[in-house]
């Protein structure tokens, strides 16, 4: 795979919600996080998102927030 995204994430489908347009797909990543994306229901099947399948979760944003108390 070649991207020109930096910020990449190896991870395994936990779970997919499909709804009538988009699907929610939760990646946990090694350690037990875990990544919440929403994508199109079209390229969610085209992927053929599974629990148990490996994906990379690929985050390329201009607005990326930090947080502190």
């Amino acid at each position: 795979m070649q991207i020109s995204a930096r910020n990449t994430l190896a991870g395994t489908v936990k779970a997919v919600v499909h709804g009538a347009v988009n699907s929610e797909v939760v990646v946990e990543l090694p350690g037990g996080q875990e990544v919440v994306s929403v994508i199109t229901r079209r390229s969610a099947e085209q992927l053929s998102l599974s629990p148990g399948k490996a994906v990379w979760v690929v985050v390329k944003a201009s607005n990326v927030m930090i947080a502190i108390e």
